[in-house]
């Protein structure tokens, strides 16, 4: 079971948008380093919707190269159109994924036996466990609890990044689902309370910058210690706020590149992070111990 702090990796990149793999090498060596159990590459916080397909697939065989089997690589491979997930799905598959994460699709509002249907027909088509990903409030698209139970029973699928925030949701979830689907969390701010309740571990932007640290909240949240996991988890509140004052990758591709871990480079129509934000998610990193 892939369980623990999984980060959701930025793809780095130049000032000019080009992708820059010295720098991706170095992230993925840092985690490993740091103790972060598992990689998502080109999720949403790498920025899947402007690489191109030919970048994607690169991307996910270049972190499945440098991890070197040291830790289990989830590859980003969802996308709006089902025949467009199967081919990144088999690409990641090819080149060494242990599992796939896919976002319900987006912008074109699937209905709830549409998201049955999509996650059917990759899963019969590619033998490649699945991690389900709902985020209604950027895909506009919501699978509900019920769904996810009747998803479950597909063979290849074992777990959901629930990103709603929302506790009792995950709840129902894990009441649905029993031991079929391992739950993570996809929203920093309630990972604590949702592993805590079940969930085995979170799929986190923050970890991106504090990775030994979202590590080690997570290895106390998941075996139950609330009082630990707590007491870690405060320094990084700021963060867990700060990373999302505006839409993410933009203020924790921001407060990389603050650390001396990338450069600025993100692509169009993300841009750098606001003047407004910078002093808020400084403090955060500060509090947080990731910057003096």
């Amino acid at each position: 079971m892939i369980e623990g702090s999984i980060v959701a990796l930025v793809t780095p990149m130049h000032a000019d948008g080009a992708i820059d793999w010295k720098r991706l090498d170095e992230l993925v060596e840092w985690h490993i380093e740091a103790g972060t159990d598992s990689i998502v590459p080109v999720g949403t916080t790498g920025e899947s919707p402007t690489v191109t397909p030919a970048e994607h697939c690169d991307i996910i065989a270049r972190v499945i190269d440098v991890a070197g089997k040291r830790v289990p690589v989830i590859a980003g491979t969802g996308a709006n159109s089902t025949q467009e997930a199967i081919e990144l799905t088999e690409a990641a598959k090819a080149a060494g994924a242990d599992a796939c994460l896919l976002v319900t699709p987006y912008y074109n509002k699937p209905t709830q036996e549409g998201l049955y249907l999509h996650h059917k027909a990759i899963a019969d088509a590619v033998a490649l466990p699945q991690v389900l990903y709902n985020v209604p409030g950027r895909t506009a698209c919501d699978m509900l609890p019920e769904t996810v139970a009747r998803i479950a029973e597909l063979d290849l699928v074992i777990g959901i990044k629930e990103a709603t925030g929302d506790v009792n949701r995950t709840l129902k979830i894990l009441e649905l689902c029993g031991t079929k689907l391992v739950v993570y969390s996809g929203d920093d701010a309630t990972a604590v309370d949702l592993m805590l309740n079940g969930a085995r571990g979170t799929i986190s932007v923050t970890a991106n910058v504090v990775p030994d640290k979202m590590a080690a909240v997570c290895a106390a949240a998941v075996t139950g210690d609330a009082e630990k996991a707590r007491s870690l988890n405060e320094p990084l509140m700021g963060l867990h706020t700060g990373l999302f004052l505006e839409a993410n990758p933009i203020p924790v591709k921001w407060a990389l590149a603050e650390m001396g871990k990338i450069e600025r480079g993100i692509r169009l129509p993300l841009t750098e992070l606001s003047e407004q934000y910078r002093d808020a998610v400084r403090e955060a990193l500060r509090i947080a111990g990731a910057i003096n």
